[in-house]
């Protein structure tokens, strides 16, 4: 049985999809901990890669529910649980909204990141060319015109950026450094990462 949202607290509550978080952050705090182990940690690196990624995995889980709502694979047929669009208590402007919001705290927060971690600006612009990537594929995945999500390319970006970007890419804004044995981490849990999308995917095949 389908839990019953009564509130537009609820129903922020179901799009932000608390349960998503741990699993966004994982590859921060793999990096991190590789980090650590190599005696490069920096705790702002932690804080302000945790908090961006927080942003970016909020602005991907409302951008998903905005996304199935107008392309039609939410409704009430569906499996699962409620979307929040869905069920009537938040719309589509609120909605995008709340998405210009995130992306906007994913922008700043990223910008933050990489001042405090790098001051060659070749690299300063690679960054943020991933950064703009991540928040592109965040908003991409269902919905604009051409959602790759709806293309089977949700696993790919999803092994890149909870996999190897995550865990590399932490790694290195603390030590700014290439180290190759790093990349096994990132595959691990891009795999990981790959693999829950695959049940859910499987949950929705019939939409």
């Amino acid at each position: 049985m389908k839990q019953v949202i009564q509130t537009k607290k609820e129903a922020w509550l179901h799009a932000v999809r608390l349960r998503t978080l741990p699993l966004a952050l994982a590859s921060i705090f793999a990096g991190s901990f590789l980090a650590a182990y190599q005696n490069v940690f920096r705790w702002e690196i932690l804080l302000f890669a945790a908090l961006t990624t927080i942003f970016l995995q909020i602005l991907s889980n409302l951008s998903n529910d905005y996304g199935d709502t107008i392309h039609g694979a939410d409704h009430l047929a569906r499996q699962g649980p409620v979307r929040a669009v869905q069920s009537g208590l938040i719309s589509l402007p609120e909605m995008k909204r709340a998405m210009y919001i995130f992306g906007a705290l994913s922008l700043v927060s990223g910008l933050i990141l990489l001042f405090l971690a790098v001051q060659d600006w070749v690299l300063f612009g690679v960054f943020l060319g991933l950064g703009l990537a991540a928040i592109w594929a965040s908003v991409s995945y269902t919905s604009g015109k051409n959602p790759y999500g709806y293309a089977g390319l949700g696993d790919i970006s999803v092994f890149a950026f909870f996999g190897l970007l995550g865990v590399y890419g932490t790694y290195f804004l603390h030590s700014l450094a290439w180290d190759d044995s790093v990349i096994w981490i990132g595959i691990a849990l891009g795999l990981f990462s790959a693999a829950v999308l695959n049940i859910n995917n499987i949950r929705d095949i019939a939409s």
